[in-house]
């Protein structure tokens, strides 16, 4: 009997996660127990995703204001420090900058504009272009700014970033002077002693600033390597990928869990003979096309997965197929010759041209977004992702 349905997402609830709880154990059940209520049958390469919120909680993998404030002061001295290209979220930045304000007696905030890294905008290019401002040479004051533009509230969120950022730092006790530029040497004019708050373009800022005479450059990425005073911490990834856990806490990017995604794995084949895929996915990769924010503020999409999930799709586009090597065929010569052409394709479909148009990205990160959009980031409740037919063809029944 013929397959009429292809890839499917569920999202699998489970309790609440806490400190300390079980995970592997948790979502083993979680997945067993949703396959038999409703009524479907595991099977070889399905994926079961984790987010990585529940991950890192379930460790309590956890840091605060005061830890993120003695790393900072221990690093930098204490004094004044440039933190630049921050991202507008107050869940990923606004207590990680309480900290980083507590840890010194003055910021030099240099924001980038007309948008942060991820897309959260302060203006528009259009707002620039009217008010003749070069986004890629022109350096803004705050007084500057405010008479160009003034108070501006995000669209979604109805926050002036600026003024917001701007009290978190005050409100910690520390000075605090605003400057708007997009290069990143552009602070050495205030302060030798630079934390770069971007993510993914990090490396780069990095080396700008060594190569243009900084003494000290750190990013979010070298804050919290280590446990403070008891706190959680990550190695690799350090306040990168981080949420606003309370006022005062953040819930740091889950650290050591490949034993994790195995040990699901494992259990899995146990119970049930099949082999299955596992993850943990953080942010998704996508572009929202009204508010042109870029979804992905985690440092990965993926920061652990089991090893099949390696590599990016070898995928043959059928719609090229149809409009081109086989445009004379219909119905089932049609359907037998492109299964035919998917059942004896390379290993390697790179540079051919009937794969142009299919996503050259990596598996995790595909699956990441797939499982992000899934769970959502709010009251959805279902933590874990069930994956089915993924790996599956047209020429799969």
């Amino acid at each position: 009997m013929a397959r009429n349905v292809g890839t499917i997402s569920r999202g699998i609830r489970c309790p609440i996660i806490k400190q300390g709880d079980d995970l592997r154990k948790i979502v083993v059940d979680a997945v067993l127990t949703a396959s038999k209520t409703d009524n479907f049958s595991l099977k070889d390469k399905d994926v079961i995703a984790v987010t990585e919120s529940v991950v890192a909680r379930a460790q309590g993998n956890y840091a605060g204001v005061d830890n993120i404030a003695s790393d900072v002061k221990r690093k930098f001295g204490g004094d004044t420090i440039g933190v630049i290209f921050p991202i507008y979220s107050r869940n990923r930045f606004s207590v990680l900058l309480k900290g980083i304000a507590k840890g010194c007696k003055k910021i030099i905030l240099m924001l980038s504009y007309p948008s942060d890294e991820v897309g959260n905008s302060l203006l528009t290019y259009d707002e620039l272009d009217e008010k003749g401002v070069n986004p890629y040479s022109d350096v803004l004051t705050l007084e500057k700014y405010r008479e160009l533009f003034g108070f501006k509230k995000h669209e979604f969120t109805g926050v002036d970033y600026i003024e917001f950022y701007t009290k978190l730092i005050e409100d910690m006790g520390t000075q605090v002077e605003v400057v708007f530029a997009n290069q990143a040497k552009t602070i050495l004019k205030y302060t030798k002693k630079v934390l770069t708050c971007d993510i993914h373009t990090r490396a780069r800022t990095k080396r700008l600033l060594k190569e243009a005479g900084a003494e000290i450059v750190l990013g979010l990425d070298e804050l919290m390597t280590a446990s403070v005073n008891g706190s959680g911490y990550n190695k690799k990834y350090g306040l990168l990928g981080s949420n606003k856990a309370t006022e005062d806490t953040v819930k740091l990017f889950p650290r050591d869990a490949q034993d994790l995604v195995e040990g699901i794995q494992e259990d899995i084949l146990k119970v049930t003979n099949k082999h299955v895929e596992v993850m943990v996915y953080g942010d998704g990769a996508f572009k929202d096309p009204q508010g042109k924010i870029w979804e992905l503020a985690d440092p990965v999409v993926s920061p652990f997965y089991t090893s099949n999930l390696v590599g990016t799709p070898n995928e043959l586009k059928l719609k090229y197929l149809a409009d081109n090597d086989f445009k004379d065929l219909k119905g089932a010569d049609l359907k037998n010759a492109i299964s035919d052409s998917i059942k004896n394709k390379s290993k390697n479909l790179k540079g051919s041209m009937a794969t142009q148009g299919t996503t050259p990205r990596q598996i995790t990160d595909l699956l990441g977004s797939l499982c992000d959009l899934t769970s959502g980031s709010g009251d959805k409740g279902t933590p874990i992702i069930l994956v089915q037919g993924y790996f599956d063809n047209y020429t799969n029944d």
